[in-house]
Order: C-alpha cells, then structure tokens, then sequence
C-alpha cells in the first residue's frame, strides 16, 4: 500500500460526533461540525451529518463549493470573514458567512441582489484573543449599518478565542457574549437567533458548568476528529483519539551517534532535534531511522509515535526518529498520531494518500471487542 498514507477511521469520527452532538444537545447547544482539517472531504460531511450535527462549516470557500458540488444539501458557513474578492462565490456557495468588515457586507448584498437570494451573517465580535471581531463598544453602530442591506439577513454573533493569543473561554467572556445578544435584540427589536460561543476550546467551559446563558451554537473540528480540547491538549472522556493515522515507510535504519560532529550552524528548518537531545542521556550511539515524510507532508511536532520511539529531527521530506532498543527494517512502516496541526498539513499534501476506513467496520470491531 501507498505510503505516506493517513488511514481514516469514518466510525471513529461518527462516534465522537454523535457523542459531542448528543453531550451539548442536553445543554440547548447545537454543533456546527468543522470541516476545513479534512479539506471539505464529503467522507467526513457525510457522518458529521449522520451524527446530528445541524450544519457544516469551513474557512475556505473552496471547500463548500466541493461539498455543495458532491450533493452535500445541509446548511453551510463560511466561517473566516469572506475576501471582498470572493463575494460572488460567497453569496452562491455558503448560507452564511461569519463577518467583521461593514464594507464586506455591503459588497456580499450586493451580490446577494444580483444572484436573487438572501445571505445570512453572524457578526463576529472581539472578546480579547485578538484575532477576529467587532469591538463590542461599536456593535450597535456595525448592526445598524448589517440591517440597511438589502438582501442580507442577520442570523446571529459569535466571537471565536483561542486561536490566536491562547485566552480561554470562561463565564466572563461567555457573559458578555450573552449580554451582547440580548443587548441587540432590546436595542432593535430583532431575534439574535445564533449565540455561536468558539470552536472545541468551548467545551471544558461548557461541561464545567451549569448555565451555558445564550450561547446555542458551537463549531467543532478538533474535538471531533481527534478527540482532543485544544487548551491542553488532554484526551475528550469517551472518544477516540486515533481515528486519524498517518503511516510511514522506512527508508533507512541504521546505528548512528547521538550528537552532529563538525561547525553546527542552521538546519534547513527550526525542527525538533533541540528539544530531545537532553532527553537521550549520555549513550553515544542509537538505533535511528528516517521515515519517508517530513515538513513537506506534515507538522512533525506534532506527531506522536510508538511507545519507545522518538523523534530526533526532521527535513522537508526525512523524519529522522531513535527506535529505541529495536532496529525497524527498510522497508517497514510505522503509525504516527497526527495532532490537529499535523492532520491540517498531511490532508493538504499532495503526496499523501487517503485511505478511507467505512464506518460499519469500526462497529463491527467494537461489537466484537465487547
């Protein structure tokens, strides 16, 4: 089989949708399954859908427009502000677009009025990570101006952390959100019908408490298709963390020193080599493997491997690992978990194969295990 490859477990990604989907359900919250990590692969749609979730979403119009066109008929959203560029394509291929720049929504209403159809728009707003977002102290004004465009429907806020500067999700923030949908709807007398809170980051508030206030709608990729919460990166009770494995051939598996001899200066990339060499104590030689993949094909730091194997450094296509006690043969392959930002960049690379596992088979195997 083809190697480098991601093998993809469908019953895997069903199962911790399903979960996530009926878990926030029971707080009033419905979930918008992320699609942009598998590039809007129809595969995946297809089980986020199956699993309950109420619509789908993707930060690249690209991949609507290859969900739209494989029959996908659920609601769809544009989830970074849209390109004025692309406005056109927006109003034809996405529902609705979540946006920030009045000017954006003024041009996305006039192309809603010449392809006769209504657009809808969540108005984003900043609530400290500093990424994306209306000041709140100019929301009203921004609304205002929304609700002069014709052809434009005004379907809900959100506010997106996390992301950028790492602020985390808490009553304080979620409040204020909250506080701003009611706000509106007092202050113009229209229904704020989605209270979109963030994305997976969302969910150790969520669980921790009682009260979700407004928020009704949260988007959730990284949760879903790895099973992890973004904060710290802690496994999610009751889902699978594997349903992504990126398997790789070895090309070269040999006993080399531990250290580099010679005038060390730059690598070819700010790799991972200088965060493990303390870690391998003082022997002078290991057991050290390449892997057919690398920089190319993946976030190496962002792999994890087989008990007893680490990795020592990468390049653009070499990932260069110590097998431990065990020398791997050429020829062999071996299983590396991508985190989120691996499985970004492997589902990107044209030189990795995807290899679709259906969800019947994974209930058969867990059928069988029980």
């Amino acid at each position: 089989m083809t190697a480098p490859r991601l093998e993809i477990d469908l019953g895997k990604i069903q199962h911790n949708a399903t979960t996530l989907v009926q878990r926030l359900d029971a707080r009033g919250i419905s979930v918008t399954g992320v699609t942009k990590a598998v590039l809007g692969a129809p595969e995946v749609a297809n089980v986020l859908l199956q699993a309950g979730v109420s619509g789908l979403g993707d930060s690249r119009l690209e991949n609507l427009k290859a969900m739209r066109a494989a029959g996908i008929l659920a609601p769809l959203t544009l989830l970074r502000s849209p390109m004025l560029s692309q406005v056109s394509r927006v109003v034809t291929n996405a529902d609705v677009s979540f946006n920030t720049e009045i000017d954006v929504i003024r041009a996305l209403a006039s192309a809603a009025r010449t392809a006769q159809v209504t657009h809808g728009v969540v108005l984003m707003i900043e609530l400290g990570d500093l990424r994306e977002g209306v000041m709140p102290n100019e929301l009203n004004s921004f609304v205002r101006e929304t609700l002069a465009c014709s052809n434009i429907e005004l379907t809900g806020i959100g506010t997106n952390l996390a992301c950028r500067s790492g602020v985390s999700p808490d009553d304080r923030n979620m409040a204020e959100l909250s506080a701003l949908a009611t706000s509106i709807e007092e202050a113009f007398g229209i229904p704020i019908e989605i209270v979109s809170g963030g994305n997976s980051a969302n969910l150790n508030w969520v669980f921790a408490g009682d009260d979700a206030g407004r928020i009704n709608n949260l988007r959730l990729g990284e949760a879903i298709l790895v099973g992890r919460e973004p904060l710290h990166r802690c496994p999610i009770d009751g889902l699978y963390t594997d349903a992504f494995s990126l398997v790789a051939e070895v090309i070269e598996s040999k006993s080399k020193p531990t250290q580099p001899w010679g005038t060390v200066a730059q690598s070819a990339f700010v790799d991972t080599a200088q965060l493990h060499v303390s870690d391998r104590g003082v022997k002078e030689h290991c057991i050290q493997a390449i892997l057919a993949v690398g920089h190319q094909d993946t976030d190496p730091g962002g792999l994890r491997l087989e008990p007893g194997v680490t990795i020592l450094g990468a390049s653009s296509d070499h990932l260069v690992v110590d097998t431990g006690s065990l020398s791997r043969p050429v020829g062999s392959e071996m299983s590396l978990q991508p985190n989120y930002g691996a499985l970004v960049r492997a589902m990107t690379s044209p030189f990795v194969t995807r290899v679709w596992k259906p969800c019947h088979e994974t209930i058969s195997a867990h059928q069988t295990k029980t």
